[in-house]
Formats: structure tokens, C-alpha cells, sequence
């Protein structure tokens, strides 16, 4: 039995997770709940046991002086609790970690005993993949879900994916099996700039959730941060004739593919969570829960309205090298993780007029949008040496690599038609 001492009770909890490893492109769903978390001035109550989870070979702690006395803190999961004021309350429990390296049907009950204990009425898992995204466009979010009476009041899709998963998919069936609503968030990274961090990502992310859970989220620096991290990717790719074709090739396919998705509802959902921000509407945090300076929504860095628009699949440029992507050598298997790219936009792909045998960037083994990436966040975080990234691996925010690295680049991939849950 799970205690939770000195843990008052919560007011419609909703549980946020999200963790380090093959689920998280760019760290960008991680760095959206330790968001939440600095806002908000979560207060951590309780953290898994490290010994039982996690390969301390795989990730290693770390050790730090405290006032001259050395510490180690050990790679796990933690789990904090923010209450949020306004006209409707509401407490939401963050749970912070690494992708665990071993025992993950014990992981996921141990994590469903604090949802029990704690009246969790939902739980949201945040994750990031790989796909064929251009940089320069919205960051397509997908909203998907186990449980077909869910997708239809929360207006979400029903995950019909088969493959390989991570501990994103096996919590979430979990918490189907277990009768607790469950929800996944994916953000689709762009696979030639996939280097941790990513704010676009975490940015959209938030706002997604946001929709979700009726909840006004204060997003403090972050849009300035995407602002920022979008004009170094436009100067490194400016810089190579190559890479700015095949963006520009990227994005032909994606314009296409979004056309059909300009509808009233879309315009609608945005225009509302406008008039939220800038009246105030709705739950709120109190001060810092502008979206930017004066209340204007930084728009051409949000997701597309409902998070159903997924980037389509560009042509894939021939490797240099003639090599598979795989780990193992042989064919790699369909990616995982997100519903990036459906049958419907595929075909508008098939359809449109745009290139399809553009250059591939110089240095790169080929866009990995479409099979064989199966790494985790970030160029030394490799599932297929390791599982899940070193607790120690952090970037230092000084914005993304060249583009031409991103044949490195780690995470899901993003274009196997069908969704990860």
C-alpha cells in the first residue's frame, strides 16, 4: 500500500507525465513537464526507488558538493503535485523521469498506485518523435487514446498502432487496463535538427495540453526561447543550398497535406484559446500566464488547432553511404511512437506537384522521418546501445546543431501511418 504523507487532498487531479529516452525527440516532452513544474513551484512528495528500475551502467548518477559535502543523486522517477488557483481549481501531479531499463509492468502499477491513492480523474503522457516536419511550420501535435468512448468526448484519435513501443505505450495501456482515462500527447520533431533542447516542441506541446484540460498554462520564456531556437535553425540552414532545398521541399508537401485542415473548427479552437489568454478566461495561474508580452498568442509557433494535422511523408533522399539505418544492420523495423503521418495526407502527398527527389544535406545519411531511428533524445542517447539517455546528459540551451548532424539524431520515428499510444 502506497502512503502519501503530508499530501493534502486534490481537486480534479490530472496526472502529466513524460520521460527521458527513446520517447522523447529533442527532450521536448521532458522539458515540458520540468516547465509545468518551475511554474508552478511543484513540491516533490515521492520517487521510485532507483535500485528497481534503472541500469546504473545505462544511467549513471551523479555525484555534486552540497555546502562541501559530496552527494549523489540517483537517476528515477519523481512525482510532485501543483495546485492551481483561480475560478476553477485544479491540482495536477507531474511525474518526472527516465525511461526505466528494466521491470516496467512493476514501474507502471507502482506509478497507477499513486493515481489511485491520489483520485486521479486523467492522465496525459507527453512524448516527442522523429518525423518529416519542416522547421519552419506549426509543430504537428497528435492527441491519441486506447479507449474508443475517450477519443469521442475528448474529440481525439483511437491508436490503431502495431510495433515496437516504449514505456509511453505500456503506461498507457496500463491505465486503460486499470479503468483510469488515458491520454498521449505527441509532437513531431523535425529529424535534421532532432538535438536537444527543442522549446517549438515543448511550446506546443503545453499548448496542446492546455486544450486538453481546460487549463490556462503560463508559459514565461518559452515563446521567446522557440522565437530564438527558429531563427538559428533559418541561419545554419541558410547556409547550405541543400538543406534549404530540401526544407523548401518539406514544406511544399506539408502546405499541401494541411490544406483540407483550414476548416471553421480550427480557426474556431485557436481564436478561443486567444480570447482565453487575453481575458483571462478560465483556470488560471496568476501572474506570468501571458502566452507573450501584451497577451498576443505567438501563433506561427502553436500546433494546428485540434492537434490532428500530421506532417506528410517527403521523399526520402539515397544515403551516401548505401547503409540501412538500422541498429542491427538489417532492415529496421516500422517506427514506433506517434501518428504523424496518416493514409489521408499520404495520398495528398502522392497528389501534389511539389519536388520529390530533392538533395539530401551534406554530411547526412538520409532523412531518418521515415524508418530505422529508433534512438532516444539527444546524439549520445542510442536505445539500441543503452535503452534510455544518462541522467547525466543535458544540453547547455545554446540552440540546435547543424542540421546536416540530424543523420545522429535519435527518438521514434515518425512516418509509420499509424499512432503510437
Amino acid at each position: 500500500m502506497i502512503e502519501l504523507e503530508g499530501v493534502p487532498e486534490l481537486i480534479d487531479p490530472v496526472m502529466v507525465a513524460a520521460f527521458e529516452g527513446w520517447n522523447d525527440a529533442g527532450d521536448a516532452a521532458s522539458a515540458a513537464v520540468t516547465h509545468l513544474d518551475r511554474e508552478w513551484k511543484g513540491e516533490v512528495f515521492a520517487a521510485l526507488d532507483a535500485e528497481d528500475y534503472y541500469d546504473f551502467q545505462v544511467n549513471r548518477p551523479t555525484v555534486w558538493l552540497d555546502g562541501g559535502v559530496r552527494k549523489i543523486t540517483w537517476p528515477t522517477t519523481r512525482l510532485s503535485v501543483v495546485r492551481v488557483g483561480g475560478e476553477k481549481p485544479r491540482d495536477l501531479v507531474l511525474v518526472r523521469g527516465i525511461e526505466p531499463s528494466m521491470r516496467w509492468r512493476s514501474f507502471c502499477n507502482e506509478l497507477l498506485g499513486f493515481a489511485h491513492e491520489l483520485g486521479v480523474e486523467l492522465v496525459v503522457i507527453l512524448g516527442a518523435l522523429l518525423g518529416d516536419t519542416p522547421h519552419t511550420r506549426p509543430v504537428p501535435v497528435s492527441g491519441v487514446t486506447s479507449d474508443s468512448d475517450l477519443a469521442r468526448t475528448m474529440d481525439l484519435e483511437e491508436t490503431k498502432y502495431e510495433g515496437p513501443t516504449g514505456i509511453v505505450g505500456v503506461l498507457q495501456e496500463a491505465c486503460t487496463h486499470a479503468g483510469v482515462p488515458a491520454v498521449s500527447l505527441w509532437a513531431a520533431v523535425p529529424h535534421y535538427v532532432s538535438q536537444p533542447p527543442n522549446p517549438k516542441a515543448s511550446l506546443a506541446l503545453l499548448n496542446r495540453l492546455e486544450d486538453l484540460i481546460d487549463l490556462r498554462i503560463p508559459l514565461g520564456e518559452l515563446p521567446e526561447d522557440a522565437r530564438a531556437w527558429q531563427l538559428g535553425v533559418d541561419q545554419l540552414a541558410a547556409e547550405d543550398s541543400e538543406v534549404a532545398e530540401y526544407v523548401q521541399t518539406l514544406e511544399e508537401a506539408r502546405d499541401t497535406a494541411e490544406l483540407p485542415e483550414a476548416s471553421g473548427e480550427a480557426i474556431a479552437r485557436e481564436f478561443e484559446r486567444y480570447l482565453r489568454r487575453r481575458d483571462g478566461g478560465g483556470p488560471t495561474a496568476g501572474a506570468g500566464s501571458h502566452a507573450t508580452e501584451g497577451g498576443e498568442p505567438a501563433s506561427y509557433l502553436r500546433d494546428t488547432p485540434g492537434g490532428r494535422t500530421r506532417p506528410p511523408m517527403a521523399q526520402r533522399p539515397e544515403s551516401d553511404t548505401g547503409q540501412d539505418t538500422g541498429s542491427d544492420g538489417e532492415s529496421p523495423k516500422e517506427p514506433e511512437p506517434g501518428e504523424a503521418a496518416d493514409t489521408t495526407e499520404t495520398d495528398a502527398q502522392d497528389r501534389e506537384s511539389g519536388p520529390k527527389d530533392s538533395k539530401k544535406p551534406k554530411g547526412s545519411k538520409g532523412p531518418r522521418g521515415s524508418k530505422g531511428s529508433k534512438g532516444s533524445s539527444g546524439s549520445s542517447k542510442t536505445p539500441g546501445a543503452s535503452g534510455s539517455p544518462d541522467s547525466t546528459d543535458t544540453s547547455d540551451g545554446s540552440g540546435p546543431s547543424n542540421p546536416s548532424d540530424a543523420a545522429d539524431s535519435s527518438g521514434p520515428s515518425d512516418t509509420s501511418g499509424s499512432s503510437e499510444d
